[in-house]
């Protein structure tokens, strides 16, 4: 089984300037800011379709898009998602990095409908890139995780929330309900939503996930499986996005978003893989001069 990584290079954004999207892919505390509460007056919507369906507005205030300009021309490409962690840091996926020129991203916070200007916006350009030293490019070997370092720190305008995050080492039940959110493709045809998709997805044990199987050896202990009942999945343009999970009182982003098989990504026993927020929380404060 051929694995693929869940990035989007593909939907440009810049002067009202949208790209056409290939349907086929072959190869997922701070000054002014608050910590993340249970979303307010929140209700999932049940329609299971690849990228979810609508999120209610100015409730993931952790999501954030990830934008890349590949051509220094001013027009910047979701490429990706990724989570606030820290009033001047976003988490992301480390194959989202397509170029260690960090003059070429942009994160978008507040977003919700990627089309439309709706006011609740930031965009804040990124100052430097930190990419786990042990990853390699192979999805595989894990360690796919990265930070970027703000040019300027979010803002807490009421649309902006530092996510809380595990405990270290921290794994959930098989079975556990969590939320993937993003911008990825909805269908196999390579529909884009505008707005920010929510879809419940359950936790696969890394005992089950690891079998022959579903993913076998390459479910890292490092990783997490979410998924695989065939109708739910993240798809390419969720990449480096949260898996969302009420525990312990809270949400928390327990993963990001990192691989999918190739092909269709809703596959029976080919769940979305995660990497493990709990298995790097060390790398991540120390990155990021705090303590854990």
């Amino acid at each position: 089984m051929n694995i693929i990584d869940l990035h989007l290079p593909f939907l440009a954004f810049g002067n009202a300037h949208v790209t056409a999207v290939p349907s086929v892919y072959v190869t997922v505390c701070a000054i002014g800011l608050i910590w993340a509460e249970t979303p307010l007056n929140y209700k999932v919507q049940n329609e299971r379709v690849i990228g979810g369906s609508d999120a209610s507005p100015n409730t993931w205030k952790w999501q954030v898009s990830l934008q890349f300009d590949s051509y220094s021309d001013g027009y910047f490409y979701h490429i990706c998602g990724g989570s606030i962690v820290d009033s001047f840091y976003i988490m992301t996926a480390a194959h989202c990095i397509l170029s260690m020129d960090s003059r070429l991203y942009r994160v978008a916070v507040g977003e919700y409908n990627l089309y439309e200007y709706e006011g609740s916006e930031q965009f804040i350009d990124v100052e430097a890139i930190i990419v786990h030293p042990e990853w390699n490019g192979d999805l595989a070997k894990g360690n796919d995780i990265a930070l970027l370092k703000l040019a300027s720190p979010v803002y807490g305008n009421g649309y902006a929330e530092i996510a809380n995050l595990p405990y270290p080492d921290q794994t959930l039940p098989h079975d556990f309900t969590c939320y993937i959110t993003g911008w990825g493709l909805m269908d196999y045809i390579g529909s884009t939503p505008e707005r920010l998709q929510e879809a419940p997805i359950n936790v696969v044990e890394h005992s089950v996930c690891s079998t022959p199987e579903w993913w076998g050896n390459i479910a890292l202990e490092t990783m997490l499986c979410a998924g695989g009942d065939g109708v739910i999945s993240g798809c390419q343009g969720d990449s480096g996005g949260p898996l969302n999970c009420f525990d312990d009182g809270a949400w928390r982003v327990h993963g990001v978003v990192s691989y999918g098989p190739s092909g269709m990504c809703n596959q029976v026993t080919k769940p979305t893989v995660f990497t493990r927020v709990s298995s790097f929380l060390s790398w991540m404060y120390s990155a990021m001069g705090r303590n854990l």
